[in-house]
């Protein structure tokens, strides 16, 4: 898989790097001892932190800044990693989807990156390309429906859309039959700090997702 940035985004977000982490998993339904692990950041979360506190995390006021410059309100399109401790710091449980879900969103709250999470087989074509998106463009949010992702940074394959930092796509969600995950992580906070998210994920899916098999690469 080739990852390929666009040149509006290189012009809007000059200091963006992403890594990228491709293995070969196994899914599950739920798994007892990741959900431990997040119980334990939960906790972490609630006595240190405040809702004020969220939009300046580093990697997350760099992703809102990311919004304003290609066109987008980061407060009326929130980034899924500001949603996600958002949730929790409003004692609002997380949600439980399936372990390769979970487990990126528990990456996702530690370190205030936005993460893509894509079934790989789902993805058409060789390369994805890192753009903006565009009035009216057609984009099926999981569990959210049609998105307007106009200015919002979105990742495309041959066919369409299929990631923004807001939500990814419903037609390359995640599931219990995936067998290839892509997971992309977003950093427009420039690239200290993505390595150690993408080992993150690494340690996380030998533990969790029966993966052997993992790939690491960085783009820019």
């Amino acid at each position: 898989m080739r990852i390929t940035i666009s040149d509006e985004i290189k012009e809007a977000c000059p200091g963006f790097v992403g890594m990228a982490v491709y293995a070969k998993v196994e899914n599950t339904k739920y798994n007892e001892e990741l959900w431990k692990e997040i119980d334990e950041f939960t906790k972490e979360l609630l006595s240190t932190s405040k809702l004020g506190d969220i939009k300046n995390y580093p990697t997350i006021a760099a992703t809102r800044e990311a919004y304003k410059r290609c066109g987008k309100d980061p407060a009326r399109y929130r980034p899924s990693a500001e949603a996600l401790r958002r949730r929790l710091l409003r004692d609002i449980p997380l949600y439980q989807i399936d372990t390769l879900v979970d487990l990126i969103n528990l990456v996702s709250l530690r370190t205030g990156y936005s993460i893509g999470g894509f079934d790989a087989d789902k993805i058409l074509g060789e390369t994805l390309e890192l753009g903006i998106g565009k009035a009216h463009e057609e984009f099926e949010g999981i569990g959210r429906g049609q998105l307007n992702i106009e200015g919002l940074p979105v990742y495309r394959d041959e066919q369409g859309g299929i990631g923004t930092p807001t939500s990814d796509h419903e037609r390359t969600k995640l599931g219990l039959e995936t067998t290839h995950l892509l997971a992309l992580i977003n950093g427009y906070s420039g690239e200290e700090g993505l390595s150690e998210a993408a080992e993150m994920i690494k340690q996380l899916l030998i533990r969790y997702a029966a993966s052997d098999e993992v790939e690491i690469f960085c783009y820019k």
